[in-house]
């Protein structure tokens, strides 16, 4: 039965008006915003829990209680709640809270492995929690606290699948991202809104849909309210400018990153040698290869460990650059540093990217080939 509960219900339970009701545990206070938020009158109440209008009226004066388990169960079903609000024992309630204690552990994990060079882990880490997730909401589980878990891991899953898919599949990744985002905006939680839209619009500029990325990251860096949170979005955002080809933009948003690099904590995505490859990129696909350059021969100091997945980024990009500067060999030695790596953390679309890049390089264009086919027998099979 509870397979049946209307789509709409379910997220009116998750605002933090409905989770007041249902942790009041007041059965009378539960009927009567069911039947407020849904616009239903006493007698539709009654025809979906099998009541008349009178019993409904009698238990909403608390003049009435429902004392059978069985009527408790079927009314938590067809209101979409959770049975132990309604004081019925649920097994499947005591299994599910420790995958709940230990579903942010698993999420910090997962992210762990992702930013290690290892996004299959994650992968697999992340299907099986976002899986059982699914099944509890399907079922008319309607806990806020399993809708945020929800969001979070729907939005991990498709980062993690953006780094092991290769272009073409790309949509797989920002279709995942897409579910966070859906989850995450009806929850009232600015933070958590912040992280889904910046996430989901770096997927879509991986698939090509620039202006759809742009309306993401635009909107979670006018939500960002602290340095850390604007440290997050704001290079993202320079990316997708760049891919998008506005200059403007582009220019304006890398000043906020400089700026921004002087007073927010560094870490693996956030430091100057990432910004100098975003700036890089987006010289580049903004037309100013001059500039790309001169900027290349003044690569930063790694002063931070970045992630793997930024070395080879960083490589591609440079051998890009100076390739199109004219040095052929510099080209050629960071791009076959971008094979060898990107085959080892089993990135098809770097390999993709590196392919591109290689016009003019038979040697390096036949190892990113011959890496690539490799990738994706392994990931047929």
């Amino acid at each position: 039965m509870r397979g049946a509960v209307d789509p709409a219900t379910m997220w009116r339970w998750a605002t933090p008006a409905g989770q007041a009701v249902l942790a009041s545990r007041d059965l009378a206070r539960i009927l009567r915003h069911h039947r407020t938020v849904n616009a239903l009158s006493q007698t539709a109440l009654g025809e979906v829990l099998g009541y008349d209008k009178t019993f409904i009226s009698a238990v909403e004066n608390h003049r009435r209680v429902i004392p059978d388990v069985e009527s408790r169960r079927r009314v938590a079903a067809r209101l979409g709640i959770p049975p132990h609000v309604l004081g019925v024992t649920d097994a499947a309630d005591t299994d599910f809270a420790a995958m709940l204690q230990f579903g942010d552990s698993t999420l910090r994990l997962a992210e762990i492995a992702r930013q290690s060079g290892q996004a299959t882990t994650a992968v697999n880490e992340l299907w099986p929690l976002v899986a059982r997730l699914e099944a509890r909401v399907a079922d008319g589980h309607t806990e806020r606290d399993v809708l945020a878990l929800l969001g979070r891991a729907r939005t991990s899953l498709g980062v993690a699948l953006g780094h092991i898919l290769p272009e073409e599949r790309m949509a797989t990744a920002a279709h995942w991202t897409g579910k966070g985002l859906a989850v995450t905006r009806r929850l009232d939680d600015r933070p958590a809104l912040v992280h889904a839209l910046r996430m989901h619009g770096n997927e879509l500029r991986k698939t090509g849909l620039h202006w759809a990325a742009l309306d993401r990251l635009t909107h979670a860096a006018n939500l960002a309210t602290t340095d850390a949170e604007r440290a997050a979005v704001q290079p993202l955002l320079a990316r997708a400018a760049g891919a998008a080809g506005r200059s403007g933009l582009f220019d304006h948003t890398c000043a906020i990153n400089r700026r921004l690099l002087d007073r927010a904590e560094h870490d693996a995505l956030f430091n100057p040698l990432a910004h100098h490859e975003i700036h890089l990129r987006g010289l580049m696909t903004t037309g100013r290869i001059t500039q790309a350059a001169g900027l290349a021969a003044n690569a930063p100091d790694p002063t931070w460990h970045v992630t793997p997945q930024w070395r080879v980024i960083e490589h591609v990009t440079t051998g890009r650059v100076l390739l199109a500067a004219g040095d052929t060999t510099g080209a050629r030695d960071r791009l076959l540093a971008a094979v060898t790596l990107a085959t080892t953390l089993r990135l098809p679309h770097q390999l993709q990217r590196i392919i591109r890049a290689s016009t003019g390089q038979a040697h390096v264009r036949d190892q990113a080939l011959t890496s690539l086919a490799e990738l994706r027998s392994a990931m047929a099979a």
